[in-house]
């Protein structure tokens, strides 16, 4: 920034430095863990799960669900990061997951328009979740001692990538899974589910 504003006209001290890349996570949570977890969590953290599971969208942008977002049969989510819009087909599990919050909320004297509300329905914060979570994700490792490292390394951002390809396998179809995720291309999706769970290939024989 000297340089730009002609404060200096010394050598960039960063010349022939090598810049941090940071590598992303290529976590698979598989189902024992992600059950073992869920056993463990409130009923307000559960609808979290749930509802970033299965419509793999990053944490930030499945905190901010609302009522309001609920039309014409679909869940219309905008991504913070990409800024991309998705229109999700509410059937299946997602629409029973949906009803089941629908039916909590209305117990609650003061009804806030987020999906994912406390105990007495006041809408949670990212951290909140996260808070409840990690709470979660203990009392879970201490019940399943054989699984602590995998119980310890999961984290809820990685319910994204277990959506997406889960949604790969289970349609068979890349572009399935890319159009839930929001990614610009197949090929980005194709990186980000085998990076994640690996290839699945044939054996030599």
């Amino acid at each position: 920034m000297a340089r730009s504003w002609d404060y200096t006209t010394l050598a960039n001290p960063c010349t022939g430095i090598d810049g941090y890349i940071e590598k992303s996570r290529d976590v698979y949570i598989e189902d024992e863990i992600y059950n073992a977890v869920y056993q463990q969590a409130d009923y307000p953290l559960k609808d979290a799960l749930d509802l970033a599971y299965l419509t793999a969208q990053r944490p930030a942008d499945v905190i901010k669900m609302s009522e309001t977002d609920i039309k014409e049969g679909v869940l219309f989510v905008k991504q913070n990061k990409r800024d991309a819009k998705l229109r999700i087909a509410i059937k299946g599990e997602l629409e029973t997951l949906l009803k089941r919050i629908q039916t909590r909320k209305e117990l609650f004297k003061v009804r806030s328009l987020a999906l994912i509300v406390s105990e007495t329905g006041k809408p949670l914060s990212q951290r909140a979740i996260w808070e409840r979570f990690d709470k979660a994700r203990k009392q879970a490792a201490l019940v399943n001692p054989k699984l602590k490292l995998d119980i310890e390394a999961y984290q809820i951002r990685d319910l994204r990538a277990k959506g997406g390809t889960d949604k790969a396998i289970e349609s068979d179809d890349m572009r399935q899974a890319q159009k839930l995720l929001g990614h610009s291309s197949v090929t980005m999706t194709e990186r980000y589910v085998r990076r994640k769970r690996g290839e699945k290939v044939e054996p030599t024989k």
